[in-house]
């Protein structure tokens, strides 16, 4: 496990991903606290046109309490997508670069190759979360946002925090699309049809009983007037992750690598 992990660890450091999905998560940090510029002066809303209409439309309020829950949606959104297509790099890149006979044929175990890929990715939504929080305290402190207390910022952390770690689980499905797939292409349909139905149930009302629509719903993403996702939300939502992995070391252990 340990020199799997250290090798997942290596092809991560030598690849551009990281940097690019650290710059997609700094831009949509940017955006909100952008919103929360516009928002904090009605008058400079109306001057910027388009821009103010958009920024009003997010519904959130210019304090702390509205950007840490702006915070939340765009990694409810984006976590999907960007935690998403880092699954499908990790296990599709294997049968893309045609080493994953090479990798089998080590006397590493291959549990221990998807758990190491596991644990990479894990790590890797972590750091991304809290990149987020620090580069939001920044933006919010240097906008001055009134509202701003430990409870509240807490709070406010907490929830990202969440909301990262039901979007982690939620993507071991594309990690096993990518493995028996063999690739890419097959991992980003599934993707792209899984963030699609999560905005087409969540319209219907029915988010709190589709996983993938819980992490939007607990940060807020449908509105104040909604409820929360409740315990049979979480439920789903850890029952897709585990069964997620445990079907993707399955697939590595019993398939037959002939690629």
């Amino acid at each position: 496990m340990r020199e799997a992990l250290w090798a997942e660890l290596l092809k991560v450091r030598r690849s551009r991903l990281p940097a690019l999905t650290a710059a997609a998560f700094t831009l949509a940090t940017g955006v909100c606290g952008l919103f929360m510029f516009i928002l904090a002066d009605p008058r400079r809303a109306r001057t910027l046109g388009m821009l103010g209409d958009k920024a009003q439309l997010t519904g959130a309020s210019a304090d702390w309490p509205g950007y840490l829950v702006l915070l939340a949606q765009a990694v409810a959104v984006g976590g999907l997508l960007i935690y998403g297509m880092t699954a499908v790099w990790l296990f599709g890149r294997e049968f893309s670069d045609h080493t994953a006979k090479d990798l089998l044929a080590l006397p590493t175990s291959r549990t221990a190759v998807v758990a190491a890929k596991f644990t990479a990715l894990a790590g890797w939504s972590l750091l991304l979360a809290l990149q987020v929080i620090a580069l939001g305290l920044l933006i919010g402190a240097l906008l001055g946002l009134p509202g701003a207390s430990v409870p509240v910022l807490a709070a406010g952390a907490g929830r990202i925090l969440l909301v990262a770690a039901l979007t982690f689980a939620l993507t071991t499905p594309f990690a096993l699309a990518a493995s028996a797939g063999r690739g890419y292409l097959a991992a980003v349909g599934t993707m792209f049809a899984a963030l699609f139905a999560a905005q087409v149930i969540a319209a219907l009302g029915y988010g709190a009983s589709f996983p993938w629509s819980v992490p939007g719903l607990l940060a807020g993403i449908a509105g104040p007037g909604q409820d929360a996702p409740g315990p049979v939300g979480y439920l789903l939502v850890a029952v897709v992750g585990g069964a997620g992995t445990l079907a993707t070391a399955i697939w590595w252990q019993r398939a037959d690598h002939t690629r």
